[in-house]
């Protein structure tokens, strides 16, 4: 069975638009800023997927390890009959619950919504090949603006891993959860992983590598501005910073000017003083009693949560009140 042909919510020139305006909004901030999200073209995608192998990077393996131990769980759990992943990627670990769902019996769709059509459409084909009895129906959109558009009916559950609503800063995840609630049904589910607090000493190097990985993701996004945009950024100029705040609980990417520059981009001349930094991503970090409480305050009652056996990276089971 072949994949069915894509539901496109999110063109190029809505990409393009939203590009615009976040780089005149962050780089006119007092504080300058650019949103995680235009790490991802095809070669910040590679790089990221370099990171997740490297040995200081453990967010993906402990996550995997999660759902390797407990995806017969979940499926039994929430006996869904539409499995639906958002900012789904290769869909790569989402296979080992295709897998036990498949076990089971009684999934009938699988939905993954990315903003990518190339690589949507990639994995849904790959996806319907290896599952020939499931219905692959991909969404492009973007899981902040296009919840109203996941398929209604059936008993559905959600899932949102790789620790991604950390990047969210707390208001938007606070809004990001309700806007969730509000497109599922009482007794839906939502299957969300965080990363976990721990000691610096493990969290720093895995935003810090000592092969340079990371700060080469982190450049990546003054590429794709100066690709996009026209704009004229050195990224070579940037130095890779990874800082813990402590108080908030979330480690911080930067990219700090080596010297003093004036960046053209847009209609904008944009200076930088030696030292200056952008932030480019945060990446919160959870405590099981926080997450708790952030899905109760959406409306979801917490049914389970999972750790690796160390402890490092959580899995929430909820369902929808």
């Amino acid at each position: 069975m072949s994949a069915e042909p894509l539901e496109i919510y999110l063109e190029e020139q809505d990409l393009g638009r939203s590009l615009r305006e976040d780089v005149r909004v962050g780089l006119t901030a007092d504080a300058k800023w650019l949103p995680p999200k235009w790490f991802y073209d095809a070669r910040g995608s590679e790089l990221f997927e370099e990171i997740t192998r490297l040995p200081e990077y453990y967010p993906t393996r402990a996550e995997r390890a999660v759902l390797a131990e407990r995806a017969a769980d979940i499926a039994e759990l929430t006996g869904a009959k539409t499995l639906i992943e958002l900012g789904s990627g290769s869909s790569e670990k989402t296979r080992l619950l295709l897998d036990a769902f498949t076990r089971r019996g009684g999934l009938g769709t699988f939905v993954p919504l990315d903003v990518s059509v190339s690589a949507l459409r990639q994995s849904t084909e790959q996806i319907a090949q290896d599952y020939p009895g499931l219905r692959v129906r991909g969404i492009v959109g973007d899981f902040t603006r296009q919840l109203d558009r996941l398929p209604t009916g059936g008993r559905r559950l959600v899932v949102f891993l790789g620790g991604t609503i950390g990047n969210l800063m707390p208001a938007e995840r606070a809004g990001f959860l309700r806007a969730m609630r509000d497109a599922l049904e009482a007794g839906d589910r939502l299957l969300i992983g965080t990363d976990l607090v721990k000691d610096p000493g493990v969290v720093v190097p895995a935003y810090d590598d000592a092969a340079g990985v990371t700060a080469e993701f982190n450049r990546n996004v003054l590429r794709v501005v100066n690709r996009e945009l026209g704009a004229d950024f050195e990224p070579e100029a940037f130095t890779h910073v990874a800082l813990w705040d402590a108080e908030r609980e979330w480690i911080e990417m930067r990219l700090r000017a080596q010297r003093p520059m004036r960046v053209r981009v847009l209609d904008l001349d944009v200076d930088f003083a030696a030292g200056e930094e952008l932030r480019t991503e945060i990446s919160a970090k959870f405590r099981p009693e926080g997450i708790a409480a952030e899905l109760a305050a959406a409306g979801f009652t917490g049914e389970r949560f999972w750790t690796d056996p160390d402890g490092l990276f959580g899995v929430t089971l909820a369902r929808a009140d």
